[in-house]
């Protein structure tokens, strides 16, 4: 992946507090020095319906990248496996 393409990523990671896989998913897109925007579910449960609804995906992380649905943390992980 070119460095120009890295920087025009757009990351969303819909997570909460007490989640392991969400701490799992930032480190990982930390340790390659990529952007995200986080957006805590903890107390928003409304929110959360609306996300897992539209997503079709009930646990956390929900992470988007470039407005396409990956998926979760294992997911995200077989990405960077697969080096995407």
């Amino acid at each position: 992946m070119s460095k120009k393409l890295i920087n025009e990523t757009k990351i969303i990671i819909y997570t909460t507090k007490l989640c392991p896989f969400c701490v799992s998913a930032k480190n990982l897109l930390s340790s390659k020095n990529l952007e995200y925007t986080e957006i805590d579910l903890s107390t928003d449960l409304e929110k959360r319906l609306e996300v897992s609804t539209k997503y079709n995906w009930r646990t956390v992380p929900m992470i988007i990248i470039n407005d396409e649905f990956i998926g979760g943390f294992d997911d995200l992980n077989k990405l960077n496996e697969e080096g995407k």
